[in-house]
């Protein structure tokens, strides 16, 4: 029959060349490997495409067709699982699942490629410095950091040639910023005169390969380091800017080459963003590849025109987002790294640098045993986040915590494991005020809320610190505490909660203890600039009635107490219901303690402490407030 005729046919060619592509992928000895490859496929593209091509061929492969015994089966299926499951994590962030397709990519091209020591530096002019690009240095100088610093070897690299240093470079020198230019790896790899055995060449080959094919292109390696951050496309050109008039005007303002929005790759290294103007992803394609897939884990949905930003966390916990056009100008993503590992309050504000850096680390320590409503202030990327994960330390590890979250960035269940945490989030479906009313319900002691960037947001905050919480922690933007305190009053008033501007404020006041401002110097350094107690003054109806009292008891006559009702009335609408009390400022380059805590706040923080801790409490204020005045 001739479908029985052509259906063994095809069975028997199928069994061919599956039985080849094997033979060749297990067999070192194979005739691919012991030949030199072709030259013209001695290039990080074409090297690509085969192994894109051997990769997918390896995973669609049907194992029943095979004929395999049982045990081999299991074990291919087995194998084939788990490089599935590595393709779909390796760019998620996941170091183990990157260094498992790595390593697949280096057995496919070891076994099938055909490159060999006469003609690896055809792929990469390894023996030629002069033909290497700025790029290829670079990758080579921190394929040899990263062999005797890990994940430290970027860090180590820009300390040794200070490289993080201000230079006026940009803009014809007319301005200062933080740049890493291609002059200087130039610079430095001449003096370090790297020397690459085979098998290092072969791996900096890999990784190229890996990010093209599954990486983030050229800052793969940069995100895995210990930095502060990376991102991409926030420089240069838009590419879909069409106007020639303003592209020949600014060229000719500028007097030299104008990159476009695809060279742009930045750094945010201890505090300062620095641009690595000596790498580009080469294309538009490129970049918006990694914008695609950069965000992708946990499958957060689709990034397209209607959704043109997405926020989401990676596998290894840092936070990611994404922006497309028509939203931005420019495809570009941000990745906001937090060092988990080295997470301590004394590394944050530099203790071993800064005079006195003890007493702020143990007032915020009280501050968190007290059950003081903390606000987190500064700017972005002075290190509100992750002075709030290193709070949570201080907090009695019998109370529950809730928190709430535009994304996961705290993670303060890796850090405390064994506490009692559940963290919310916003969802397409679900808003920052449905997740908060939802904590309300789940048993929380403290509320901790990862940013108060909403109105909503804000006024849940006044109300949970009322009553639904044992002590509230939560971050702002706001420069000072008048702008902290007046900007959630604007937001009560905004969203119904209140309808007098004064009676809004009064209650922000009454809720809000402390305010820790951070600030961020311009070379990076990250330091508390003060810690201020928001104190309630004396209410209004207090001290009315007291004037009615005292002219019961004929302390004062009706002309007084008409006179102190006018005084009083006219302070009421021209002063603050609060006023600021600064504890401790960083006054040149240290801190300083100024003013003791008012005796009513120290009491009720003694109060929540057990005696042991209220006792030290004490005895530290007394220490570097002195006593309390009788």
């Amino acid at each position: 029959m001739p479908w029985l005729n052509l259906l063994i046919i095809t069975v028997i060619v199928t069994g061919l060349v599956v039985g080849l592509f094997l033979f060749l992928r297990k067999s070192p000895n194979a005739e691919v490997g012991d030949q030199d490859a072709d030259a013209d496929h001695l290039n990080i593209e074409s090297i690509t495409e085969f192994v894109t091509e051997v990769t997918n061929d390896y995973v669609n492969t049907n194992l029943l067709d095979l004929g395999l015994s049982l045990e081999e089966y299991e074990r291919r299926k087995e194998d084939l699982a788990v490089l599935n499951t590595s393709l779909n994590k390796c760019n998620s962030g996941s170091i183990e699942d990157k260094n498992y397709v790595k390593e697949f990519i280096h057995d496919i091209l070891s076994r099938n490629y055909g490159i060999t020591e006469r003609n690896i530096n055809q792929i990469l002019p390894f023996h030629d410095e002069h033909l290497l690009t700025d790029q290829d240095k670079f990758e080579i100088l921190l394929y040899q950091y990263k062999q005797e610093h890990g994940i430290n070897g970027l860090s180590k690299l820009i300390e040794t040639y200070d490289l993080a240093r201000l230079k006026r470079v940009i803009e014809n020198g007319q301005t200062p910023s933080y740049i890493i230019t291609g002059e200087e790896i130039q610079e430095i790899y001449l003096q370090e005169n790297p020397q690459l055995s085979f098998e290092d060449k072969f791996h900096i080959i890999v990784q190229r390969v890996y990010q093209r094919y599954k990486g983030f292109g050229p800052i793969d390696e940069i995100r895995d380091q210990t930095i502060d951050g990376v991102s991409g496309g926030v420089s240069g050109i838009p590419v879909n800017m069409n106007s020639v008039e303003h592209e020949i005007d600014m060229m000719n303002s500028m007097h030299e080459r104008v990159p476009l929005a695809y060279e742009s790759i930045w750094m945010f290294y201890r505090g300062k963003s620095v641009h690595l103007s000596f790498l580009s992803f080469g294309s538009e394609l490129e970049l918006r590849r990694v914008c695609q897939n950069v965000y992708k884990h946990g499958n957060p949905g689709q990034l397209s025109e209607a959704k043109a930003f997405i926020v989401n966390d990676m596998h290894d916990g840092s936070r990611v987002v994404v922006v497309r056009p028509p939203f931005a100008e420019s495809w570009a993503f941000f990745i906001r790294k937090f060092d988990l590992p080295n997470l301590k309050i004394d590394r944050l504000l530099a203790a071993d640098r800064v005079k006195n850096a003890h007493i702020v680390m143990q007032y915020l320590d009280f501050l968190m045993k007290g059950e003081q409503i903390t606000a987190v202030t500064g700017e972005q990327g002075s290190g509100k986040t992750t002075l709030m994960m290193a709070l949570v330390k201080s907090i009695y590890g019998m109370f529950p915590l809730r928190i709430q979250e535009m994304a996961f960035e705290l993670h303060l269940r890796r850090l405390y494991p064994l506490r009692n945490i559940l963290t919310f989030r916003e969802t397409d479906k679900i808003t920052g005020q449905e997740g908060m009313d939802v904590s309300k319900k789940t048993d929380g002691s403290v509320s901790i809320a990862g940013e108060v960037a909403t109105d909503a947001v804000a006024a849940w905050i006044i109300q949970m610190a009322q009553v639904a919480s044992r002590f509230t922690i939560f971050s702002h933007h706001a420069k000072t505490i008048r702008d902290l305190i007046e900007s959630l009053r604007n937001s009560l008033l905004k969203t119904g909660t209140f309808s007098d501007e004064r009676s809004a404020e009064e209650q922000v006041a009454k809720v809000i203890n402390f305010d820790v401002h951070l600030e961020k110097e311009q070379n990076g350094t990250r330091y508390i600039e003060r810690i201020t107690e928001c104190v309630l003054l004396e209410q209004d109806s207090i001290r009315f009635s007291k004037i009615a009292d005292d002219l019961k008891e004929n302390k004062i006559d009706h002309h007084k107490a008409i006179a102190l009702g006018q005084l009083y009335y006219y302070e009421t609408q021209t002063s603050k219901p609060w006023k600021a009390n600064n504890i401790i400022e960083y006054k040149n380059g240290g801190y300083v303690p100024v003013n003791r805590p008012t005796a009513k706040k120290v009491e009720f923080m003694a109060s929540k402490m057990t005696k042991e801790d209220a006792k030290a409490f004490l005895a530290f204020l007394d220490k570097y407030w002195g006593p309390e005045a009788a």
